[in-house]
């Protein structure tokens, strides 16, 4: 199963409504980074044991580590959770970037150093959704 695949049968394996949520978050993110590269972590480690859950990611950036290795990540990721539905902008080294510069505007969400979590589309304004997002990958693309 391709990545286009696998994340089409995550997103089909959700409950509505938070499917079409999904979806339709899916597809917003695509159109705010056309061409993006594309990922699906399934949330199992390397003993096939599930330590998250899973994610579809976007875009691409460089993890440096303190030892001097690279490992390359998403930028952005999309995960459902047990009460809706998270977002996650990493790799961004101020972590009250997203509260401090979206969190009152965002609508009905929680907003952590790097995750965004709501219940439902409807609870949060989705143009300042796309701001950070165009944000996140902007303040990570160089690294």
């Amino acid at each position: 199963m391709d990545i286009q695949e696998q994340i089409a049968a995550y997103i089909n394996s959700q409950p509505e409504p938070k499917r079409t949520e999904m979806q339709e978050l899916h597809l917003h993110i695509l159109q705010t980074l056309p061409g993006c590269k594309l990922w699906f972590l399934d949330g199992r480690n390397s003993e096939n044991k599930v330590v998250s859950n899973p994610n579809i990611g976007y875009g691409s950036y460089t993890i440096k580590y303190a030892d001097g290795t690279t490992r390359e990540f998403y930028q952005i990721g999309l995960s459902a959770n047990t009460s809706g539905i998270s977002v996650y902008i990493l790799g961004l080294e101020d972590k009250a970037y997203l509260i401090n510069t979206y969190g009152k505007d965002l609508g009905k969400a929680s907003v952590t150093g790097y995750c965004i979590k709501f219940k439902k589309l409807k609870d949060i304004n989705l143009d300042v959704l796309e701001t950070a997002i165009r944000d996140g990958v902007e303040l990570t693309k160089d690294k």
